[in-house]
């Protein structure tokens, strides 16, 4: 099938308004949006809450509550539970003192509090009583519940649902973009029978708990009637009942994309490993300035060892080798000892990109060619633009000293040569983002030049990346009318590159016929310049010992599954927008887009050499055939008959298509049957 490139670009400002809204980053240009900086304050106040809770300080969040949001203490739902929750940790102190307190406390605030709180809440009030009896150790008592510590947690999720909904305090997109793609991996996988090839990274970061759903307002809970369409996208979204959804539909006031925010939000990130994970991509991709660290104790999370994933890792471009310094990869081994204490002066930068002596590997240029070798210093306007990381302070008294990293991630790979051992890894990061930078700028043939310099065996390993920098260099010089030039670089270049891999002869045609079309415009705007750039950036990295964001290998696994998914449920994804995950998965690649499909294993930013698609029969199933099959299910299967199936026996979209395409799109057939 076709494959699905990342959009690299589009992550990158996500995560740079992710950063700027967490106030990750110093930064004085303002977010993206001005409620952003409101929503921060929000839920900074919804984390201070929250936490005081968590560790038993009743008190403390109810002052907060009462400064910032009296409405909670006003609803006698909530309060009771507060108070509930109070009484317990004052008997937990174990004092004499507070247990006379706890007596008092219940007598003139818990029990008038329970006669107005809700039918069940005056029962709760007398079993609660027990906990004078039974101690907090006993694990058999009636009120073992009452007396656990998850019951903090539990109230302090509640709590935080009901405080983000009315705040509109929701979490960044990329945030919720995470959240919602991770758990989607989760349930395809499973669904599937696969072993997620992401799944130690995932198992991590996204969290099993998540927060309790926020209470509808007792006058809500009068019949309301809302689009059954509306109540199936949400509930298999988010993975809720029917009356879960119709619940948070209700406490959404029918509005069903608020509702699937407050869903989202409940889930639970691992927030620390979240920020290091940004953090490492940020450092990666040149947005932030490398070097400061949150904690002194890395956590390293390594990936599975090799032979425990299944038919994911072939449909999916997840390289764990890529995770591994293995000394005996000698055939990465670069001499590169002429790269110590030097850097490359982006100094066609600054220069126009029609220029032909930019394009050109001849004359002036090849002379000028050790003139791009400089010391660090020279680079440093483009260093200048980055951001410093600051991390999330205001979390630091409550963080868990936790460090995300890999092994030797910041390091260098021991497979580089000992010329380069001596050159920091901060200054290998600035080489490989000043040649990810001059890609970027169509500058291919000073690409080539300066990589070929540095390491003259890359582009021996990696010559489907030489030929789409030759691609590049060959269509600026149609797009300027210098047809021979163009034709020189397709004869020494590109014809001997397709000579040697059949597969680039395509390619090579769609190519030359530009020679038919020489627009400037549409040849040079057209370049899908960032996706080559990246795809250089990842694999000249791995040559120094830069391996790739974990991020990016959660974000290229994730969307993946996504795609796949949607095609099971034969439905597009109402949400991808809201999240821009749409834009995620853009990749205006007009020229180069027959390379996506190369058997070489350079395009490692692509989307996984996935030519053929998952079925719901955990089979592999060729791509050709499922657009016939797409079809003939359709003709069978109205919307109707597939919301009607979902609805009446609880099942997934895909289960609802598969049964009423085996009784020809009758849903009281299906019905009758599974009942019979």
């Amino acid at each position: 099938m076709d494959s699905w490139p990342v959009n690299w670009e589009a992550l990158d400002a996500l995560i740079i308004d992710f950063a700027k809204s967490e106030n990750l980053i110093e930064d004085s240009s303002p977010p993206s949006s001005p409620s952003l900086t409101s929503s921060y304050h929000s839920r900074l106040i919804i984390r201070q809450i929250r936490r005081s809770l968590e560790v038993g300080n009743i008190d403390a969040a109810i002052d907060i509550l009462r400064v910032h949001a009296p409405f909670v203490l006003e609803d006698h739902r909530l309060l009771f539970r507060l108070q509930k929750l109070k009484f317990i940790e004052l008997l937990r102190k174990g004092t004499r003192d507070d247990r006379i307190f706890a007596i008092d406390y219940l007598r003139k605030s818990l029990a008038p509090c329970a006669l107005n709180a809700y039918p069940e809440a005056y029962e709760e009030f007398k079993h609660v009583l027990l906990a004078f009896i039974y101690d907090k150790d006993d694990q058999t008592s009636p009120v073992a519940n009452e007396w656990a510590e998850k019951r903090r947690y539990e109230i302090a999720g509640l709590v935080s649902s009901v405080l983000r909904a009315h705040f509109h305090a929701y979490n960044p997109i990329f945030s919720m973009a995470l959240r919602y793609l991770m758990s989607i991996h989760k349930v395809f996988c499973f669904r599937q029978g696969i072993v997620s090839p992401i799944s130690y990274l995932t198992e991590r970061l996204l969290l099993e708990e998540r927060d309790f759903p926020a209470l509808p307002p007792e006058s809500l809970y009068e019949a309301q009637v809302f689009d059954e369409v509306d109540i199936q996208a949400l509930a298999h979204a988010v993975e809720l009942t029917r009356q879960g959804a119709i619940d948070s539909l209700r406490f959404a006031k029918g509005d069903l994309f608020q509702a699937f925010q407050n869903e989202i939000c409940r889930m639970r990130l691992n927030d620390a490993m979240l920020d290091e994970l940004v953090r490492e991509y940020c450092v990666y991709r040149g947005i932030v300035e490398p070097g400061m660290q949150t904690s002194s104790e890395p956590l390293k999370v390594n990936p599975p060892e090799s032979g425990c994933c299944s038919s994911l890792d072939s449909s999916i471009d997840v390289d764990h080798s890529t995770a591994k310094h293995s000394n005996s990869e000698t055939s990465a081994t670069t001499d590169l000892s002429s790269m110590q204490g030097i850097d490359v002066e982006l100094r066609f930068a600054s220069e126009p990109t029609n220029n032909l002596e930019d394009c050109s590997p001849s004359g002036s240029h090849q002379s000028e060619s050790s003139s791009l070798l400089r010391n660090r210093s020279k680079g440093a306007g483009e260093r200048s633009k980055r951001k410093r990381w600051r991390g999330r302070h205001d979390d630091l008294d409550f963080i868990s000293g936790v460090h995300f990293n890999r092994d030797g991630k910041q390091e260098v790979s021991t497979t580089i040569s000992k010329g380069v051992e001596c050159t920091s890894a901060e200054d290998k990061y600035e080489i490989v983002l000043q040649m990810k930078e001059l890609a970027s700028r169509g500058m291919a043939a000073e690409v080539v030049e300066e990589i070929s310099t540095l390491d003259p065996d890359f582009f021996v390993q990696n010559p489907v990346l030489l030929f789409q920098l030759k691609q590049v260099e060959f269509l600026k010089l149609v797009g300027l009318g210098d047809h021979s030039g163009a034709l020189r670089v397709a004869c020494s270049h590109l014809g001997p590159l397709a000579a040697r891999d059949p597969n680039l002869l395509k390619p090579l045609k769609e190519t030359l016929l530009s020679l038919l079309r020489p627009n400037e415009e549409a040849l040079v705007t057209g370049l899908p310049l960032h996706a080559l750039a990246t795809s250089l950036q990842v694999a000249f990295g791995k040559r120094l010992g830069i391996e790739e964001p974990q991020l990016m290998r959660i974000m290229r696994a994730t969307l993946h599954t996504h795609s796949e998914w949607f095609k099971l449920q034969m439905c597009k994804d109402r949400f991808e927008s809201l999240l821009r995950i749409d834009s995620l998965k853009e990749n205006n690649t007009p020229v180069l887009t027959s390379l996506a499909t190369s058997k070489s294993n350079i395009d490692s930013c692509s989307l996984g050499s996935s030519q053929a698609t998952i079925s719901s029969t955990n089979g592999v199933s060729d791509d050709s055939s499922s657009p016939n099959q797409a079809s003939s299910q359709d003709a069978i299967c109205d919307e109707n008959a597939i919301l009607k199936v979902m609805e009446f026996l609880a099942l997934p979209r895909a289960d609802a298509i598969h049964l009423l395409a085996q009784y020809n799109g009758n849903a009281e057939t299906v019905i009758q049957q599974i009942f019979a």
